[in-house]
């Protein structure tokens, strides 16, 4: 390389998070020579390692002459120190951005486009906004049952694929979401695997919701497993219940999921791909699929679920995964609170029997274990149902539960948030309606997932009797600043809660 093409590498101490992100001044000879602007896309070399950043020009005192800056993970991925000397040059074709355009202009992908996508994604040739371009093209029911097997299987592809040796069946459990405060994974795992069957169950963190189960077990034990622990977990327990990111099981769906949480989107040909993707590569066999409906859940009516009902199994088996889906009621949060801390703590009183047979989480809980018993062993709803009931009413669960998160360890206790603010009903009548989105709006803004303490905790649940003045919920933050900024979105949207004075 010649020196004049040579620049001096300096780390900026800048996160952005997982897209690489190289610093040029403005009057750089490189930018000038090559033509190169802000958000251009460039190749940086170093000792034959390149990575593709994108480019941000920054103003002349920001740094010396020759310098370029890097973003953390930049610096990190293309493995240089301060002052090493890197070359910077035009972004050589993706072929596969031609595919995104033709799937941008409504036209449906093949296999190969498909692949080349997904392995572009995986190498890091793709720009955040080129990744939220493929999101966006594929939202909505833009994706054909095709398609949609195309992407789970190459999304499998990418990465690791776990066996179970000694195991013919392998369970898994799976909501598609946006029911806040819905955390029956924890409860259901430890009930069938209580039983008998086997289940490595690894969870998302949160996308666009306030807590994902892997945010949740995150405040009670270990949750980032590497594979040979992951794998003894389950050799000890039956069971895990771990975050699937650590294991790189399907490793571009992280990244996928990344830009979708800032989009607020889950489309349904990326959802089911995401799903069942991460259930293959963990070894599943049989995988039950919770499908809530409701006016303000993910999916908002019966038609939709109907739709998710028949592509979960047949891109399920053409890919040889027994996929079985229970159409649930999702009209209304569920639980006693919302938030990492606070979903763990009911986890545990349902467990240990502290939580009375009228819990709404627990029936629910127990109604799943119940479809997994039988889609184990087919004796029936009803005997799968009695055969759940008493493993947790006697204890079994809580002990199994117990082994699970020793064996992941160490134990801990959620923690407990600094501000707990109660807000009250403003008039007397019966709670009508919560609106889940807003809900769970609410508890983001109060720090939800990522402080692990915020969210909110009922004190009401709809159907419920409230007197005016009675409390409806408690807002749980970790700072004063996120509690205001919370309350002021729930006094602009207080008809989240629909009181009526009706019967």
């Amino acid at each position: 390389m010649e020196k004049k093409h040579l620049l001096t590498a300096m780390k900026m101490g800048i996160d952005t998070h997982q897209e690489p992100v190289v610093y040029m001044r403005s009057d750089c000879h490189i930018c000038r020579a090559e033509g190169l602007v802000a958000s251009s896309r460039v190749a940086v070399e170093s000792d034959g390692q390149v990575i593709i950043a994108t480019l941000n020009v920054v103003a002349k005192h920001v740094m010396p002459h020759h310098h370029i800056g890097f973003s953390d993970v930049a610096f990190q991925r293309l493995g240089v120190a301060n002052g090493d000397q890197v070359q910077v040059k035009h972004v050589p074709l993706v072929p596969s951005l031609s595919a995104l355009r033709k799937k941008i202009y409504g036209h449906e992908l093949n296999d190969r486009d498909i692949r080349s996508i997904i392995s572009d994604i995986r190498a890091h040739h793709y720009s955040d906004i080129e990744i939220a371009s493929f999101l966006t093209a594929c939202a909505g029911q833009r994706l054909s049952s095709i398609e949609i097997i195309a992407l789970t299987r190459a999304m499998v592809d990418c990465g690791k694929r776990l066996t179970w040796p000694g195991h013919e069946r392998v369970f898994d459990k799976h909501c598609v979401g946006g029911l806040p405060g819905n955390r029956t994974t924890p409860l259901v795992v430890a009930i069938v695997s209580a039983a008998g069957l086997v289940i490595p169950k690894t969870s998302s963190r949160a996308i666009t919701s306030p807590a994902g189960t892997a945010d949740t077990m995150e405040t009670l034990t270990t949750v980032d497993l590497k594979l040979t622990q992951l794998q003894t977990v389950v050799e000890q327990t039956g069971a895990c219940l771990a975050w699937g990111g650590a294991v790189s099981l399907s490793p571009v769906d992280e990244v996928l999921i990344r830009v979708e949480r800032a989009l607020d989107l889950d489309g349904e040909g990326q959802l089911i791909a995401s799903v069942l993707s991460k259930k293959i590569a963990a070894g599943s066999t049989h995988v039950l699929i919770d499908i809530p409906v409701g006016e303000t859940a993910k999916v908002r009516n019966q038609e939709d679920a109907y739709r998710l009902a028949e592509l979960f199994p047949l891109v399920g088996l053409a890919l040889g995964l027994n996929v079985r889906c229970v159409i649930t009621d999702g009209s209304h949060p569920i639980g006693l609170g919302i938030g990492p801390a606070e979903e763990a703590r009911e986890i545990l009183a349902i467990l240990k029997g502290d939580v009375g047979p009228t819990s709404e989480l627990r029936t629910r809980a127990l109604q799943l274990s119940a479809e997994l018993l039988d889609f184990a062993f087919g004796e029936g709803l009803d005997a799968a149902l009695a055969q759940a009931t008493q493993l947790l009413d006697s204890g079994a669960a809580w002990a199994q539960f117990e082994r699970i998160l020793q064996a992941q360890g160490p134990v801990k206790i959620p923690p407990t948030a600094k501000h707990q603010q109660v807000q009250y009903a403003r008039r007397s009548g019966r709670v009508l309606r919560i609106d889940n989105r807003r809900l769970a709006r609410l508890a983001k803004l109060a720090g939800a997932p990522n402080e692990a303490s915020a969210g909110l905790r009922f004190h009401v649940s709809v159907g419920d009797w409230v007197e005016e003045g009675a409390p409806l919920f408690t807002l749980l933050t970790q700072s004063l600043g996120e509690r205001d900024y919370a309350l002021a979105y729930y006094r602009e949207n207080l008809d989240m809660f629909v009181i009526t004075d009706g019967l």
